[in-house]
């Protein structure tokens, strides 16, 4: 067989557009015959290297990443779509953050994960690339890292984990622990009864099942237009997840061949669009954060006041922990495409934002039928009227803050209460079951150091449990504010990622026992009623007295150069689109 000299010519196959990888593989050099040679140790054959789009799959598989563990087979999926369609699919590892067992925290490696995605996807001989995401930070890491590459680019889920079963009724993963765990510690079921509950909580391969951080993500990334309809909600071990995956590898071969990369969806509507589908499926305050970080790497100026483009939009997904259901029937009910519908019916869509399938978002999901309003409620009919994120600004948060009002309690968002604070999650764990502890449910809990730097990653430890002897009095929520997160799959009465953090001398830092603190969600304020010369007395006391740790490694590198959660907590370094501009050789 005579291979082609691609040195001098467009390659054919691809319209007009010379392929990416014919920079390693099509050129009659020493270079080519390295690249093609060792590549061919796989049993590649010699007409694979000519013309045809070599597709990236970027795999977050791991055992140790419950959510993404069945990640192998999806994979095998995405290769037969890409063979299909004329390509060839290249499988490759990157960091995987799972969150339910990555300490301290999996925020704490979400730009970390997001340098492995960029480094890999520009280094390497790839026209385009399918993104496997499923666990919490796995699908804001892989956006980014992508967006910074800016190559035709799609996103598949590994879908939610079947319904929770325990004592005969449906049980939501996370949101079953919070639960249980506080009636334990209110002594209304045993130790016997609470640790019962595991086995039941987490049933098949899949990310949680409540409309937590993994189901949100999903959904903001199918909102984004950056994944094929349906993808959000197909639980993992339902065929047709399969099926999605097949077809997304197929989409991958022939948006190369149309060179619709990432920066011609990732557009500012986009991005507008995800934060009112946000407020409509009741979804998780750390999209806040991410969406930030992502729209920081494609070029896109998305600031914390954006999200009031939420505000007013009503919760129409009646999904734990804001409602009943799981996102099973979320899938069976219609799934997003019938949300977006209803969002685009009362014109709170950008309907001409383009999607990966080469359609605008409106022509995908304008006919997108329900099939059960219960589940996916009507417009004028919701779970919460007014769904968006709240955004909180004041004293004690000149950059901001942030409140879910479809998981908080009414009756305190307006509330005004005695601070009781803890420096520090230790000096919470320490202090909380004190029965003499002076506090009430009045009260407002305040929790310090737990931000980007302070944790550091910023964990999800917000959501404070509240008082054992609150707990007992029957007291179910309180006002908590942090400069941390809180799971998705939590509920509460929780302002979080309070800007600046207290480590990094935000007036958090300066907050005492005894302060009052007044908190307005409906005019998003939040006021610590101390003077400002008070206020910056105790930070100046506070600074003089601050002692940085220096712990080297990584994390010294994080706490260096992180942003702030109104910024999108991203290092200062990353933010930016540095293309794929094809390096130098390697030898």
């Amino acid at each position: 067989m005579t291979r082609r000299n691609d040195n001098d010519k467009k390659n054919s196959d691809t319209g007009g557009t010379r392929l990416r990888s014919a920079e390693w593989f099509g050129t009659r050099d020493k270079n080519g015959f390295m690249y093609r040679s060792w590549m061919k140790n796989q049993g590649i054959p010699d007409h694979h290297f000519e013309g045809k789009p070599v597709i990236g799959i970027c795999n977050t598989w791991s055992e140790l990443t419950p959510c993404n563990a069945h990640f192998r087979t999806i994979a095998e999926r995405v290769k037969n779509g890409i063979r299909e369609a004329g390509g060839i699919p290249v499988e490759f590892p990157v960091f995987s953050n799972g969150e339910s067992n990555l300490r301290p925290t999996a925020m704490l490696t979400r730009n970390l994960a997001s340098m492995d995605t960029e480094e890999a996807i520009r280094g390497n001989p790839i026209d385009g690339v399918v993104l496997l995401v499923g666990c919490d930070k796995t699908t804001p890491a892989l956006l980014m890292g992508a967006a910074s590459c800016d190559l035709p680019t799609i996103v598949v889920t590994g879908g939610p984990m079947l319904n929770g079963k325990h004592q005969g009724k449906d049980v939501g993963s996370g949101t079953l622990v919070w639960r249980l765990h506080e009636e334990y510690k209110a002594g209304k079921i045993s130790l016997h009864e609470f640790l019962d509950a595991e086995a039941g909580m987490s049933r098949s391969a899949g990310t949680c099942n409540t409309m937590g951080t993994a189901s949100t993500m999903a959904c903001m990334a199918e909102s984004l237009g950056t994944s094929l309809p349906h993808n959000a909600a197909i639980p993992a071990v339902d065929s047709r997840r399969y099926v999605l995956a097949h077809m997304s590898g197929m989409r991958a071969v022939e948006m190369v061949h149309e060179d619709l990369r990432l920066s011609k969806v990732l557009t500012r509507n986009a991005f507008i669009n995800a934060i009112r589908t946000n407020a409509a499926i009741g979804g998780s305050t750390n999209a806040v954060i991410h969406l930030k970080a992502i729209a920081g790497r494609i070029g896109v100026d998305l600031s914390l006041e954006d999200w009031n483009h939420g505000r007013g939009v009503p919760t129409m997904v009646n999904l734990q922990p804001s409602g009943q259901y799981l996102m099973e029937e979320f899938y069976y009910a219609g799934g997003l495409p019938a949300v977006l519908r209803q969002l685009g019916e009362h014109d709170l869509l950008n309907r001409d934002a383009l999607t990966v399938n080469g359609k605008t978002l409106w022509e995908n999901n304008r006919d997108a039928p329900c099939h059960n309003d219960e589940v996916i409620l009507p417009y004028h009919r919701p779970l919460v009227s007014n769904g968006g994120i709240c955004v909180l600004r004041g004293n004690l948060a000149p950059r901001g803050a942030v409140l879910k009002p479809s998981a908080a309690t009414p009756a305190l968002m307006n509330h005004r209460g005695r601070a009781v604070v803890f420096e520090n999650i230790d000096h919470y764990k320490a202090r909380i079951d004190d029965p003499d502890l002076d506090i009430d449910e009045t009260c407002v809990m305040v929790l310090k150091n737990c931000g980007p730097k302070g944790y550091p990653g910023m964990a999800e430890v917000g959501n404070m449990g509240l008082p054992p002897k609150l707990l007992k009095k029957g007291i179910t929520d309180m006002v908590r504010i942090s400069d941390a997160r809180m799971s998705g799959t939590a509920f509460g009465t929780v302002v979080l990622h309070v800007a600046p953090e207290a480590m990094d001398m935000g007036p958090l830092a300066a907050v005492q026992d005894g302060d009052m603190i007044r908190l307005d969600a409906e005019n998003g304020v939040l006021e610590l009623e101390v003077s400002d010369a008070e206020l910056n007395s105790r930070l100046a006391a506070l600074k003089s007295d601050q002692v940085i740790a220096r712990t080297g490694g990584y994390q010294e590198l994080y706490r260096d150069r992180v942003l702030q959660a109104d910024e999108g907590c991203d290092f200062d370094f990353l933010v930016g689109c540095r293309g794929a501009a094809v390096p130098r050789h390697s030898h």
